[in-house]
């Protein structure tokens, strides 16, 4: 696991290596281990180094073995050693034990495609000297992050955004339609970071750019719902469990202390409980819970530790968390509008006491149909039978009510079709709404974006049954914006490697020829998984109704934390920006501090107003003495000059 940075200039420009150093050095709790570089004239990789396989000569950047191919990977690639096999019948040389060097060599044989070979999560970047070409490549399901931006004939790249802003020449200018998204779905777009000019690169995309040519970004893999109902449930119950048993086995290898968390709910239950069986040691579980009990599931996981036998660790928070806001919002890179990133960072710091990597169970309920909103589509489904006119009118009547009036949410709501009504039911700030919360300055820019068309322009065909539909929106949408942006973030803001079994590839591409009748079977969730569970897990962990992780941040704002919230939210610092009309934040506060669940509304305010005190309105870092930087850059060149083969 590292952080990857780099620049080419695309125009001849020579690269400076301090400007690559200070890239890697923003990273440096995504690899606390080691650092390495390759400068050659126009072209810049840099790595931050977490060691995880292969201690010792497994140091980044890797060559091929005349050295005309570097690569720098942030990941892990978990069928490294049968790839290596293969590769060394085919009379290529490798000279580390690392999973990182397969990379260089699967190119050689099948260039670009090099990635469909590749099993795991990752982001690299491969320069390839004689054509003078710089690859990206993404994981398929965006486990990891890579941003990139082309600025006065300098293409660049960085695991996180504020690599990139520690160049001087790239400018920190918001992007409109990346707000709309954020204050729309609680976070930044597919394509987009909030700044504009600087892009990310999708899920299951990669990247090509060569000297005086614009990038190319090309989809090389995507999820298809394809149901095989030629086949029996119990056959598929029987390979889910092998398939789950192949995906915890594979992110095993490693060499380091390792663990999991554990919620107490099914997915990581399931995790936890497969790891047990594959391991002679007892597994380090890692839990975090809270003193409100309807946000508590501590019990839950102490139920599942003890039937498995693992070493258990866990801790309560209180609001006093609210002092580690400014680390958080830091790490997270943009602002965020999921406050369980909160809870994800504390248990990340809790388990890297302990280890270096984690598996968790993200992933099973965008995979098994888990989520309740999936249970109150198929009931809404019933009011496509009453007459559009019927209901396009009570879409009009909603409208006229005033905010916050009983009912005008519901009328509004029935108006709308199908995927229009998902959305609606996962939208933060409505349309309307947007127009009374942002002021008039920046309004304009912000309700010419229309978040709901870019997430409606990914749904698949109208021949894909409504359920695998709106499975795959939240796959490429609210999976890796949302939930895996967050577990990157938190974990490698506490240098901790976090696996994610139920997203193998192999394992997804299988889920999704599941029928959706066995997904979500008769108003009960999950039902496939929880089949293939049961006898494996606790009756009462499978059957209990989804908790979510979420923070009782409602409670916190209206007691503890009211005067913290109002006094920055309504600050001259805030108010100054000239982004948010002051009195609909009065009125947010006093709705939420009637009884009002506008706590979601509030952190996203929250996390953008310190996002831009910390990456807007001052310099990132302190002034950099580069003479120390550039020693230690060309002792890391040395190092890594003289490959070994054998």
């Amino acid at each position: 696991m590292c952080g990857i940075a780099g620049i080419f200039g695309t125009s001849g420009q020579r690269v400076e290596p301090v400007d690559v150093v200070a890239m890697c050095d923003a990273l440096r709790s995504r690899g606390p281990d080691d650092d390495g570089y390759y400068i050659n004239n126009d072209i810049g990789l840099g790595m931050r180094r977490l060691s995880i396989i292969d201690l010792e000569t497994g140091n980044q950047p890797i060559f091929n073995e005349d050295r005309s191919i570097v690569v720098v990977l942030n990941g892990e690639i978990y069928n490294y050693r049968s790839l290596k096999q293969s590769l060394i019948k085919k009379k290529h040389s490798f000279y580390t034990e690392s999973d990182t060097e397969v990379i260089v060599h699967l190119y050689e044989e099948y260039g670009d495609q090099c990635v469909h070979q590749l099993r795991g999560m990752f982001a690299f970047a491969l320069w390839d000297n004689n054509r003078r070409k710089l690859l990206l490549a993404r994981d398929r399901l965006g486990i990891k992050p890579l941003f990139y931006g082309h600025f006065h004939g300098h293409f660049v790249f960085g695991s996180e955004l504020k690599s990139i802003l520690q160049l001087p020449w790239v400018e920190r200018q918001l992007d409109w339609n990346a707000v709309a998204h954020l204050f729309t779905f609680l976070t930044t777009p597919r394509a987009q970071s909030i700044l504009s000019g600087i892009n990310k690169l999708e899920a299951g995309h990669m990247l090509t750019v060569e000297s005086n040519r614009l990038p190319v970004v090309t989809r090389y893999w995507d999820v298809e719902f394809e149901p095989d109902y030629d086949r029996s449930e119990d056959s598929f119950v029987e390979e889910l469990r092998a398939r789950l048993e192949e995906s915890v086995r594979l992110r095993l290898i490693c060499d380091v202390p390792f663990g999991a968390f554990l919620s107490g709910g099914i997915d990581s239950s399931s995790v936890v409980a497969t790891m047990a069986r594959q391991c002679s040691q007892p597994i380090k579980t890692f839990s975090v819970g809270f003193s409100e009990q309807a946000f508590n599931e501590l019990a839950h996981a102490r139920k599942v530790a003890e039937a498995f036998g693992t070493d258990h660790h866990e801790l309560i928070l209180e609001p006093d968390v609210i002092n580690v806001l400014d680390d958080i919002v830091w790490d997270l890179d943009e602002p965020f509008g999921d406050s369980s990133a909160i809870p994800t960072y504390m248990v990340s710091k809790l388990a890297s006491q302990h280890v270096k990597v984690v598996q968790s169970g993200d992933g099973g309920d965008e995979l098994f149909a888990g989520y309740d909103r999936y249970c109150v589509e198929q009931r809404e489904r019933r009011y496509r039978y009453i007459p559009g006119m019927v209901r396009s009118l009570m879409g009009v009547v909603g409208a006229q009510l005033s905010e916050g009036t009983r009912g005008r949410n519901f009328l509004k709501h029935i108006a709308l079709n199908g995927p229009d009504r998902y959305l609606d039911a996962g939208t933060l700030f409505a349309k309307d709404s947007q127009h009374s919360l942002f002021h008039h300055s920046a309004a304009e820019a912000v309700l010419q974006a229309d978040p709901w068309k870019d997430m409606l322009e990914s749904l698949p065909d109208d021949e894909v049954h409504w359920l695998s539909a709106l499975q795959y929106l939240d796959i490429k949408n609210y999976l890796s914006l949302d939930i895996l942006t967050k577990v990157d973030r938190m974990s490698m803001a506490n240098s901790l490697e976090v696996r994610v079994p139920l997203l193998d590839h192999k394992f997804v591409e299988f889920a999704a020829t599941i029928p959706p009748e066995f997904r979500l079977h008769k108003g009960n969730t999950k039902h496939i998984f929880k089949r293939a569970m049961r006898g494996i897990l606790p009756e009462d962990i499978i059957d209990r109704p989804k908790q979510g992780f979420a923070i009782p941040l409602g409670e916190w704002f209206r007691r503890d934390l009211s005067s913290f919230v109002r006094d920055l939210l309504l600050s001259h610092t805030s108010q100054s920006r000239n982004i948010f009309n002051a009195d609909y934040i009065e009125r947010l506060l006093s709705m939420h501090g009637q009884g009002r669940p506008l706590d979601q509304q509030l952190w996203t305010l929250i996390s953008f107003e310190l996002w831009c005190r910390r990456f807007l309105d001052s310099p990132l870092f302190p002034a950099v003495d580069h003479k120390p930087l550039r020693r230690n850059w060309q002792s890391k060149i040395h190092k890594s000059a003289m490959p070994r083969v054998h």
